[in-house]
């Protein structure tokens, strides 16, 4: 490749951070390079070095405690000059940022200024790169709006980043990014834990802006079928290094380190559902213990999945609704519109659908954090919407949580030790705080972490880790009935393989039933007997998980399963 036509080149990049126990090493020799016009994909898992390489490219590494110590990163000029990115002075990498080099950031939500409206803060950009006029970026902000396809974009520059939808703000930082025209545009995790529509939107809509503008794109991601379809290339990250790149459909379909095998065969979309995942860790250490371990559960001690295999109603939901008020107090719109259901007792139900169609508000309508508008909820003969707030904070005992994000669901000024025993401590469990702490340490030996972790604070913790924590919590009190908020769905894919195995193997030690809520279908088939899809706060279809997964009668459900990346479909769906 001849070198004017490289744009971006990381070359020998070492890097390390200062830390209480000592430097640790975060890079070790880099090298990488970007065409122009190309779409390359970086892929690891959290940990491996991803972010670090790009925040080290955009300056934005914490002065005090990162430290380069060897390497170049080389930002080519067309007439074949080049700027060393590392030793540019602030005032130059300011300038660069934005104008030459964007980035779109994982969270839109904590990128977003949520004090300033979306048009604001794209403007910004717009009026200090560029030297626009407050009208004439303005007039630009609408014109990108317009350009990302978002609903009404005269509208939407006056919203507030609360008022917009996952998607929607995802979106708007694509808008930012692009305002400037970049040279190289950096996408870190940008579809991580959105629907799998929007996903394949967000990602059609990068690789269309970068075809169109000719710009160099650096995607970041844990998901190897995130970027099956869309990258030119790849390079796979694991622990500080790059250990294999090349074309992307060679790589994916041809892997040649053990790493890269690994992260293709945890998906739980190429393996049988109920099987036990192989994990990234085993796999790497030589060690694939789940390789024996491949038995069906339904096959051995659990009940069979499906309709036939459960006798006993847990709960039975009628003609539910919750009615939320119009903007302004003027109209209204049902969340949940007249959904029907049973829940059986010691099934996973699965319930899938895109963000916005109710799944959330009708998972906490069952535990009584958000109240109906009509219907009931019968368990044992005994309607929960009756109940009084007193009666609510007692029987939710039986009843517990786990939501999508484990530190936000932590106190994060609370020992972990302390945030599981506190619901023990609430309910009058156990004589003493010591009986309680004992029975924590019971509880994360069973989620796989050590008892000297009960000292620890949350942000101690990797992501995998914290949503073990949160398991351990909602199992302190023995519940009859666990729900999961999309609890997997912004882990790593050997994560959450090893969240996948654990809860299959609480399921068959605690015999509890679980609502599991999700917008990934391969996940839910996977671990779930039956499934029921939502869409406008109706359900639409509910079955047998693997006849929905294989043969979905709705429209809808054959979108939601067409929109899964072509990896993660494995051997593809067979409903075509």
């Amino acid at each position: 490749m001849a070198v004017n036509n490289i744009l971006l080149q990381i070359d020998g990049l070492n890097l390390q951070f200062a830390t209480p126990a000592g430097s640790v090493t975060a890079l070790k020799d880099i090298s990488l390079t970007i065409n122009r016009g190309e779409f390359l994909a970086l892929v690891g898992e959290s940990g491996s070095g991803k972010s670090v390489t790009a925040m080290s490219v955009m300056g934005l590494l914490p002065p005090r405690s990162a430290r380069i110590t060897g390497g170049s990163i080389l930002l080519h000029e067309k007439g074949g000059t080049s700027l060393d990115l590392i030793h540019c002075s602030e005032e130059n990498l300011a300038s660069l940022r934005g104008r030459r080099i964007s980035m779109i950031f994982q969270e839109p939500m904590t990128s977003l200024n949520p004090l300033m409206t979306c048009g604001e803060q794209v403007a910004e950009g717009l009026r200090k790169h560029l030297r626009l006029g407050k009208v004439e970026a303005m007039d630009r902000v609408v014109s990108l709006f317009d350009r990302v396809r978002l609903p009404d974009p005269a509208g939407m520059v006056h919203r507030y980043p609360h008022q917009l939808s996952g998607g929607q703000k995802q979106r708007v930082m694509i808008a930012m990014a692009m305002g400037c025209q970049p040279e190289l545009l950096i996408a870190d995790e940008p579809t991580t834990a959105l629907d799998v529509t929007v996903q394949q939107t967000i990602l059609e809509l990068i690789r269309e802006l970068q075809q169109e503008s000719g710009m160099s794109v650096l995607f970041i991601t844990h998901d190897l079928g995130v970027v099956s379809d869309v990258s030119d290339r790849v390079a796979v990250m694991f622990r500080g290094e790059i250990v294999e790149s090349g074309i992307s459909k060679d790589v994916l379909s041809l892997p040649k380190h053990p790493y890269t095998r690994a992260l293709l065969a945890c998906r739980p979309s190429l393996h049988e559902p109920g099987t036990r995942l192989p994990v990234v860790a085993d796999i790497m250490q030589g060690v694939d213990e789940t390789a024996s371990q491949t038995e069906d559960f339904s096959k051995s001690d659990m009940i069979q999945p499906g309709l036939d295999g459960f006798e006993d109603i847990l709960l039975k939901i009628q003609h539910l609704r919750v009615k939320y008020p119009g903007k302004g107090g003027a109209g209204s719109n049902y969340a949940i519109d007249g959904v029907d259901f049973n829940i059986m007792r010691g099934e996973f139900l699965g319930l899938v659908g895109e963000s916005g169609c109710g799944k959330t508000t009708l998972g906490r309508t069952l535990l009584g954090l958000v109240s109906a508008t009509e219907g009931r909820i019968l368990h044992e003969g005994r309607d929960l919407l009756g109940l009084s707030a007193d009666a609510w904070r007692s029987f939710r005992r039986n009843f517990q949580i786990i939501f999508q994000d484990p530190y936000g669901s932590l106190n994060p000024k609370m020992r972990i030790g302390e945030a599981i025993a506190e619901p023990m401590k609430i309910h009058h469990l156990y004589e003493s705080d010591e009986e309680r702490m004992e029975h924590v340490v019971r509880l994360l030996e069973k989620v796989g972490l050590r008892p000297d972790h009960v000292n620890r604070y949350p942000h101690e913790f990797s992501g995998g880790q914290r949503q073990r924590i949160g398991i351990a919590r909602a199992l302190a009190l023995n519940p009859k009935f666990l729900i999961l908020d999309e609890s997997v769905s912004a882990l790593d894919v050997s994560v959450q393989a090893q969240i996948l195995n654990l809860l299959s193997d609480l399921r068959r030690e605690f015999g509890f039933t679980a609502l599991f809520i999700s917008h990934d279908l391969t996940v839910v088939r996977h671990v779930c007997d039956r499934i029921i899809v939502m869409r406008k706060g109706r359900i639409i279809e509910s079955g047998p998980a693997e006849q929905i997964y294989k043969q979905p009668q709705a429209e809808y459900t054959r979108d939601l399963i067409d929109a899964i990346p072509g990896l993660a479909v494995g051997k593809g769906s067979e409903h075509n």
